[in-house]
């Protein structure tokens, strides 16, 4: 059961976007991950059981990825559906 979601800004070094993309794509509660442009080059929405799987156990394995150098976790609060 989602109880969590949260959507991950990521910048990477130069020319790395796509790859790291792809990458966290395969990680376990991440349900998109999107190479963008602006001021972050990847988008990414997570799904977790609760506040500590998503701080504890995703968030690490995204920072873990190479080609990243910086993360913004941006806790969703209120969806309209």
């Amino acid at each position: 059961m989602v109880v969590v979601q949260a959507y991950i800004l990521i910048q990477t070094e130069v020319g790395r976007a796509a790859l790291a993309a792809a990458t966290i794509s395969e990680i376990t509660g991440v349900a998109s991950s999107e190479e963008v442009s602006g001021p972050y080059d990847v988008i990414v929405r997570v799904d977790a059981t609760d506040a500590a799987h998503l701080t504890d156990h995703v968030v690490p394995q995204i920072q873990k990825v190479d080609g990243i150098t910086r993360t913004l976790t941006c806790p969703v609060v209120s969806t309209t559906r």
